[in-house]
């Protein structure tokens, strides 16, 4: 209960002051609108919303799969071989120090206002954690148990599905976390620049409309879709870690 009624007593805390700041004129209505006028946008607008986030969550869900298996493949190379190791690890690296609102424009102009920009952003930020984690579990697996599989004559399929895999599961969904979260951020930053639908061309709209309770309430919508994108990947960490789950009973 108490880890329940904390983080609940703490959002509630923050919703009253921020109430009270713009009904006692602390901060002008026309700047900040109350949480009662952002609750009235998100009901007044939720089926056009909703209409925006399937589109956002299409984009994040084909862009998000595509830079897992990219990530996971990458890091596969890079523990295999040392080459692909020493040559491809600047280069992941100099790829996250690239702005997306930089690049966004770029990725407009050489491939149009279709899906295929936003995918190709969405790769672009969300195969680094995946890649970066998988790397650091797969080197982390002891050398001596590695040694011993290979006295045992097992095959290097057999290490890394034995040995590896379990080793860098756990930091692999860590990485999937963040990979979901920068997903949706990844989307919406494409759609301001361009596209027909989508949380960030109806961000745009109602920007230059200077509606801006709905802008909180489409916020409030993007952190709420990237807060179950977690959730379900704590889901699948369950299913496909159930020594995980078996510890957390114990405790």
């Amino acid at each position: 209960m108490r880890r329940v009624l904390t983080p609940l007593l703490t959002v509630v805390g923050l919703l009253v002051v921020w109430e009270l700041v713009v009904d006692l004129g602390i901060i002008p209505n026309f700047l900040l609108p109350t949480p009662v006028q952002v609750v009235q946008a998100l009901v007044a607008d939720i089926s056009l919303i909703v209409g925006h986030a399937a589109t956002t969550l299409v984009e994040t869900a084909i862009g998000l799969l595509i830079g897992v298996a990219l990530g996971f493949a990458i890091a596969v190379l890079m523990d295999r071989f040392e080459g692909f190791y020493l040559a491809l690890q600047p280069l992941v690296t100099i790829s996250q120090t690239i702005p997306t609102i930089a690049i966004a424009p770029l990725l407009v102009l050489w491939f149009g206002y279709g899906l295929a920009p936003k995918v190709i952003l969405i790769v672009i930020t969300t195969f680094f954690p995946i890649t970066v984690s998988l790397i650091s579990g797969f080197r982390s697996v002891d050398p001596d148990v590695i040694d011993l599989m290979r006295t045992m004559n097992a095959s290097r399929w057999q290490i890394f599905r034995y040995a590896k895999l379990p080793a860098a599961a756990d930091q692999f969904f860590s990485g999937l976390r963040i990979s979901a979260t920068y997903a949706i951020v990844g989307a919406v930053i494409a759609e301001w620049l361009g596209g027909n639908s989508g949380l960030g061309v109806y961000m745009t709209r109602v920007r230059k409309s200077f509606s801006y309770d709905r802008m909180f309430a489409v916020i409030i919508v993007i952190s709420a879709l990237s807060l179950g994108l977690m959730k379900l990947v704590d889901l699948l960490q369950r299913v496909c870690m159930p020594w995980k789950r078996a510890e957390g009973n114990k405790r």
